[in-house]
């Protein structure tokens, strides 16, 4: 059942933090979505079949696609840009014939080392680590109530529940390029708009939409996943 909901989480986009957020490119391959799309309409303007673009992105119900959902529109180990023009959203780069950027299954950002300060945002146990691929953050567990706090300042871009596999979630962007996110809490005690110091109590941890108890902790640069414990203290 974890394991079942691991996966669950992996493939469900920050839509809500994207869009407030500024959506980054994506990467050579593949495409966001955009209001009004359809698997249909996406399938025909990057010259594929449905039952291709469903299968490449694991889609359970291909009717019910997210804006700002991010969706593989070539094959698997292809070269993207050996194959038609990738159409991004308005004012981003496209990849053109004669590119030479491979596919990646999963991009992750590459973001300066000392690109930000975190603390830990939680007292607990790390149960599932990030790995880029089918896990785009980091859990950890402790007991109900357990305190979440801001892993670095700045302003709550998002405080709700409707982002599918995450429950009761807040987004604090830090910068133009950075932002975390926290995952099944219990109790929010912040609201949009606001600005949160390092260290200040935003959450209680739960189980919203979860099978355990536990913090389900996100760092996005660009719009694309990192490793959190790369910026996390040792402890």
């Amino acid at each position: 059942m974890l394991r079942k909901t691991m996966m669950r989480l992996a493939c469900v986009p920050l839509a809500a933090a994207l869009a407030a957020c500024g959506s980054a490119p994506v990467a050579p391959g593949y495409y966001r979505v955009e209001r009004g799309d359809t698997v249909t309409k996406i399938a025909r303007a990057h010259h594929e079949s449905v039952p291709s673009i469903v299968r490449w992105n694991n889609l359970t119900n291909p009717n019910s696609i997210e804006v700002g959902q991010v969706l593989r529109v070539v094959p698997p180990g292809t070269n993207a840009a050996a194959g038609a023009p990738i159409r991004t959203n308005p004012g981003t780069a496209t990849a053109s014939a004669g590119g030479t950027a491979p596919v990646l299954a999963a991009p992750e950002a590459t973001a300066p080392a000392n690109g930000i300060s975190l603390i830990w945002p939680t007292a607990g146990k790390v149960i599932h680590g990030f790995d880029g691929v089918n896990y785009k953050g980091i859990d950890i567990a402790n007991a109900a109530g357990t305190p979440i706090v801001a892993a670095a300042a700045g302003t709550v871009v998002y405080a709700g529940n409707g982002l599918r596999g995450y429950g009761n979630l807040l987004i604090v962007k830090h910068d133009a390029d950075f932002l975390t996110a926290y995952a099944h809490n219990r109790t929010m005690l912040v609201k949009e708009g606001e600005h949160v110091a390092q260290g200040q109590k935003i959450a209680e941890m739960g189980d919203t939409d979860n099978d355990r108890v536990a913090l389900h902790f996100e760092l996005r640069y660009g719009g694309k996943s990192i490793d959190p414990s790369r910026y996390l203290p040792s402890r």
